[in-house]
């Protein structure tokens, strides 16, 4: 995760505006600007995801998990976050989990993977 103070001292010692270090920051998923859950779901919102149900996959894990987009639970147990596009097209709709990336994703499957990191402790989704 990358704190504020961070990207001031990265801007400065390229020699650029902060507004250009922080852009680059917010655009791409894989930076954080706040510290991430113990386990991460990272819904892709590109196109060929997006008509293939993406939004609802997001919307899915928000209400299962009391969480919103772009946050962490409160007990630090998951992030959930939108990403633009992470060019698995061919399987989507496409999440990443804890780093591994899983295609063809339904509101089941998704609240099969979750369940397991939240109601089990567990370290690998279900």
């Amino acid at each position: 995760y990358l704190d504020l103070e961070l990207l001031v001292y990265i801007a400065h010692g390229l020699k650029l505006p902060p507004s250009r270090v922080y852009g680059v920051a917010t655009f791409y998923h894989f930076f954080s600007l706040k510290p991430k859950g113990k386990h991460t779901c990272v819904v892709c919102m590109g196109t060929a995801c997006y008509v293939k149900g993406a939004a609802t996959l997001v919307k899915t894990v928000e209400d299962y998990a009391k969480v919103r987009s772009g946050e962490t639970r409160a007990d630090g147990s998951l992030s959930l976050i939108q990403a633009r596009c992470i060019g698995a097209c061919g399987i989507a709709p496409a999440v990443v989990l804890d780093g591994t990336v899983v295609g063809g994703q339904t509101p089941e499957s998704i609240v099969g993977h979750v369940k397991g990191w939240l109601e089990n402790g567990s370290d690998r989704a279900a």
